[in-house]
């Protein structure tokens, strides 16, 4: 009787070391593919600039095939707006080499319905953390993970002073939009 009883715990035993109760994992963005690009408003002209160089990592439970935790840091330096003049502003402007990156931390990913994500977090751009709740789309395809969004920031709200040309100031809000892709 007390073979049959230890066999079976062995069995239990054997079984839990080939399971992950846990089962998470972490999740690196694939650079070659993930982008940041950022939008502003001038009275004379609109842009963009993107960041082809995106650094990303999330905790994904496989499990519940859902993210738990999402962290986003990509380098001010790094934005492109096809005009060296205004890149160039745009690190003075936002004290680049004292506030080299912008982050964006949740520990509180949700899944909703659709592949829609909600991300409670705080974004820190030239050294304030601001709480931001960003809604994203996911996309599963050929093994990756795609989640895109947008939301908007005022660089006011961030102490930045806004740039302006021709004695004419850019609008205070821009908008942020991501597409970080994450191999499954």
């Amino acid at each position: 009787m007390n073979w049959i009883k230890y066999s079976c715990w062995l069995a239990i035993g054997a079984l839990c070391a080939f399971t992950n109760p846990m089962a998470k994992r972490k999740l690196m963005a694939d650079k070659a593919l993930s982008t940041i690009t950022y939008s502003a408003k001038h009275p004379l002209h609109n842009w963009d600039g993107i960041s082809r160089d995106v650094n990303g990592a999330l905790i994904y439970n496989d499990e519940t095939k859902q993210p738990e935790t999402v962290a986003i840091s990509v380098k001010v330096a790094s934005f492109d707006s096809d005009n060296n003049n205004r890149d160039s502003h745009a690190m003075e402007v936002l004290e680049g080499l004292k506030y080299p990156t912008v982050t964006f931390v949740s520990s509180d990913v949700k899944a909703g319905g659709n592949g829609m994500l909600v991300a409670k977090g705080t974004l820190t751009f030239h050294g304030v953390a601001k709480p931001v709740t960003l809604q994203a789309t996911r996309k599963d395809a050929d093994g990756k993970m795609t989640v895109t969004g947008e939301f908007p920031v005022n660089m006011s709200d961030h102490t930045i002073e806004r740039p302006s040309l021709m004695g004419m100031k850019t609008e205070d809000a821009m908008v942020l939009k991501f597409n970080v892709v994450f191999p499954l």
